[in-house]
């Protein structure tokens, strides 16, 4: 079995929110600052998927130049296969809508997977942290890329490569 997991990066000015994804479950996600995020790049030996900053004609801010700007040092530290992806991509996988909103790709993502874990109601897709603020966005990303791709899901019971 080929192996699929991935880590997305939702990439901020300042920090960014990330995900590491095998297809069936969040093994981590976390919301980091660029520097500590850009060592995990390094480090990590599997493909790495950065949401691609789009113009659409408007004025933009320092912001967004600094987020560009991360983007391309994540893409120079990275020692395995490097995507960007723009939003409007993971809009419309997710949501079938380029108009949805963050609230929407969440509430997308919890229909198809299920909401975050309690005692009462487990969740085993939900292994690792549970998701927040951009890190939802981030497992968008990868959820983008597996279903763009192809990737075929395990079935239960079939080794996993971890």
């Amino acid at each position: 079995m080929t192996d699929n997991i991935i880590l997305a990066i939702d990439p901020g000015p300042e920090e960014s929110s990330w995900v590491v994804w095998d297809g069936r479950h969040i093994i981590d996600c976390g919301t980091w600052e660029n520097e500590q995020m850009l060592a995990f790049v390094q480090s990590f030996m599997h493909t790495v998927i950065v949401e691609e900053i789009e113009s659409y004609g408007m004025p933009v801010g320092k912001d967004v130049f600094k987020t560009v700007f991360w983007c391309g040092r994540f893409k120079q530290a990275c020692n395995g296969a490097f995507v960007q992806m723009p939003r409007r991509t993971v809009k419309l996988n997710v949501c079938r809508d380029s108009r949805a909103k963050d609230a929407n790709i969440r509430q997308a993502l919890v229909d198809r997977f299920g909401d975050k874990p309690t005692k009462a109601r487990p969740n085993p897709v939900y292994r690792g942290n549970k998701p927040k603020g951009g890190e939802w966005q981030a497992w968008a990303l990868a959820v983008t890329w597996q279903d763009l791709n192809h990737i075929k899901i395990p079935e239960k019971g079939a080794q996993k490569c971890l």
